[in-house]
């Protein structure tokens, strides 16, 4: 039998960017933002003109892309004779992962869908890594192992500057009887902590700038890191100050450690 090519497919949180999506050939199958009765499709405003929609009276709600979006972007390429591999965001964060699951189906062995346990930068470099590897031949078996295994060695860390973002999207929920009980008791900044598909609290400080010293110190202790991306919104000179240092004190090349500003679902 004749081995097929493989191309990847993934969400919008993979904050990929439009040269990687072109240079990679990868599929973005976009999450949807609302404001009220206008929706967007993830990318088709930029961050400035997110942000400036979120001061405004109807408070951001994100959506999964439709089980037809991803049947589009599956049968595209298995028309075209390929495999497909689709990563997608948590599926605790999302339901992006069952919808890609099930628009599969109709697919049979040709695609598999693999929820990636995180999201941005997390996501895009398992997609990345798939991606190149596809384009020197390899099976659709060997990169779902090349990224479950990078599913495993990721981690990610959020402090949260304020709760309100996330109560309103309710994302943690999971989460927010533990926070609310200590904020009865104390003016705290959490600490979240993503890996292997799950989230939790992974601790809290007094200070915002006390929490980032907690991210700090808990990435060095994962050493030795192969690389480490540094998430924000609307942060970008606060970003760069801390991937300058975390990169000089983790001995990394600085080129090893990327600055992201996340999208839409990472911010709300």
């Amino acid at each position: 039998m004749t081995k097929k090519q493989v191309k990847v497919v993934t969400d919008s949180t993979s904050d990929l960017s439009h040269s990687e999506m072109e240079r990679l050939e990868v599929t973005v199958v976009p999450l949807s933002v609302s404001f009220g009765p206008e929706v967007f499709y993830d990318g088709q405003l930029s961050k400035d003109e997110y942000w400036e929609k979120a001061q405004g009276p109807f408070w951001p709600r994100t959506s999964q892309p439709s089980l037809g979006a991803f049947e589009r972007a599956f049968a595209q390429h298995v028309e075209a004779g390929y495999d497909v591999l689709c990563l997608t965001l948590l599926t605790r964060y999302s339901g992006t992962y069952g919808t890609a699951c099930a628009a599969a189906h109709k697919f049979g062995d040709r695609v598999r869908v693999l929820d990636s346990g995180t999201v941005s930068a997390g996501l895009a470099w398992q997609v990345i890594a798939a991606a190149e590897e596809a384009a020197r031949a390899a099976e659709l078996d060997d990169l779902a192992h090349l990224t479950a295994d990078m599913a495993r060695r990721t981690r990610l860390y959020a402090a949260l500057d304020t709760i309100e973002n996330v109560r309103r999207g309710g994302r943690l929920d999971n989460l927010m009887p533990m926070i609310d009980r200590l904020l009865r008791v104390f003016d705290l900044k959490f600490v979240i902590m993503m890996a292997n598909g799950q989230i939790g609290l992974a601790g809290a400080a007094r200070s915002y700038g006390r929490a980032l010293e907690r991210i700090r110190e808990e990435a060095l202790e994962q050493a030795p890191l192969e690389k480490i991306a540094v998430l924000h919104t609307r942060a970008q000179e606060r970003a760069t100050a801390f991937a300058d240092a975390l990169a000089e004190e983790a001995g990394l090349n600085r080129e090893l450690v990327c600055v992201v500003e996340g999208g839409p679902v990472l911010a709300c």
